[in-house]
């Protein structure tokens, strides 16, 4: 869909540029004039009393869907070790492909310098092979140098699925890719299905394409694509019909990543880039690592995290204490963040980082479901808050109803009782 401008028509009447509601109508020489930020939303031919802008309707062409198949993901690796959400999505990939059809296989996309050894750590979560693509030129990330290579691997292969993890890399990396194919891409998935639809079907209904000559076995089995839409306040699941491979990224901790299957093997196909220094615009001097990049959410077992109830920054003190004690790290929600009391680093929820701990502390949090997105499939969940009626009650395994200054110092208390009391057993029966 395209909207145009019949110079011819166009008087320079301006009614057309106050309706529209994404300043998307330049005037020139007093005619009007469709700019990029146009979202074919058609407010503007409503409120064009001379017929001047009109829409252009293009058929929909679809693509030949028998031609893909296979899952495939993004296998991020740094400095040589596999992130955790590659390794959780390998086991979505698994049972993704089961549900497209016995002949399904699942692939790991590995990208880097010297990265073949990874490969194994792949097969044993999961992966039936692994596609390996080495060059000096990418030994650190750059988005020209990995988009390229992936891209070419993606057109020259053709899978149905290509799944990325919702880092900061795979949030850069998956949608230059989907546009250099002319393909859909949805952000920050919770959940992923298939769901069975005819090719043959879709095309009667929605294009003006000859079937007579398509064969009725060559079903669209498309993989519905949930994510949290409006604040969180509902979920949305998105199609990629005509187009191909339907594309995602997943944030960290969302998937259950497979049992180890140690020593399992695969098979490994590695590919020559075609790739030159002058394809990348950039060059990497240097990787500096800030503190907040040492904050590890995903990979803890236990997080104490706390919210707008700590009333002020001081607060994480208390929170970082009872952190160190238990052997966790910090987290925080959005409100706490948003009063500059921690880096966005620390940020548990929808618009910062799904975790699912062992044990999840939440201090002065009330709850909201943009905090829960983030946190909820904790295995054991420990809600401190004042107020009795707060929505983390709900979720919890565990609540405490009172002060967080009063009751995380009793925690801590306790726990140091309970680490003396043990020190002191062991010492009694000599083990």
């Amino acid at each position: 869909m395209a909207i145009h401008v019949i110079k011819e028509n166009c008087k320079g009447c301006k009614l057309c540029i106050k309706a529209c509601p994404f300043e998307a109508i330049d005037m020139e020489d007093k005619i009007a004039v469709i700019n990029e930020k146009c979202t074919a939303c058609k407010q503007c031919i409503a409120a064009c009393p001379f017929d001047a802008i009109f829409e252009d309707e293009k058929e929909v062409v679809v693509t030949d869907l028998s031609a893909y198949k296979d899952v495939w993901v993004y296998a991020e690796q740094r400095a040589g070790k596999i992130m955790n959400v590659a390794l959780e999505l390998i086991g979505e990939g698994r049972r993704l492909a089961r549900e497209i059809g016995p002949d399904t296989k699942v692939w790991a996309v590995l990208i880097g310098d010297s990265v073949e050894g990874i490969a194994q750590e792949c097969f044993e979560y999961g992966a039936d092979g692994a596609y390996v693509i080495e060059s000096p030129l990418l030994k650190s990330f750059t988005t020209d140098g990995y988009t390229k290579v992936f891209a070419d691997l993606i057109t020259a292969q053709k899978p149905e699925i290509v799944l990325f993890g919702a880092t900061h890399i795979g949030r850069d990396l998956a949608p230059r890719v989907a546009a250099r194919l002319n393909t859909g891409l949805t952000a920050d998935c919770t959940r992923l299905d298939i769901k069975v639809s005819s090719y043959i079907d879709y095309a009667v209904k929605y294009t003006t394409q000859d079937t007579s000559d398509l064969d009725p076995a060559s079903d669209d089995k498309g993989l519905k694509q949930t994510r949290p839409a409006f604040g969180g306040n509902l979920m949305a699941t998105i199609i990629t019909p005509n187009t191909r491979p339907q594309m995602a990224t997943v944030r960290p901790g969302v998937m259950t990543r497979r049992e180890r299957s140690a020593g399992a093997t695969g098979e490994l196909v590695k590919v020559a880039p075609a790739l030159s220094a002058e394809d990348i615009r950039i060059e990497v001097v240097d990787i500096v690592k800030s503190a907040k990049d040492l904050v590890s959410l995903t990979d803890a077992e236990i997080i104490v995290s706390g919210g707008r109830g700590l009333g002020n920054a001081d607060g994480f003190k208390l929170i970082k204490e009872l952190a160190d004690k238990v052997g966790g790290v910090p987290g925080s929600s959005r409100a706490a963040v948003d009063a500059g009391w921690i880096d966005h680093a620390y940020q548990v929820g929808q618009t910062g980082t799904t975790v699912k701990p062992k044990i999840y502390f939440a201090c002065g949090i009330s709850g909201a479901i943009q905090h829960l997105a983030g946190m909820q499939s904790s295995e054991f969940i420990i809600a401190i808050n004042k107020d009795p009626d707060a929505p983390i009650f709900e979720v919890a395994d565990y609540g405490i109803v009172g002060d967080l200054y009063k009751v995380i110092p009793e925690i801590i208390a306790e726990w140091d009782n309970a680490e003396t009391l043990y020190e002191a057993t062991v010492d009694r029966s000599g083990e």
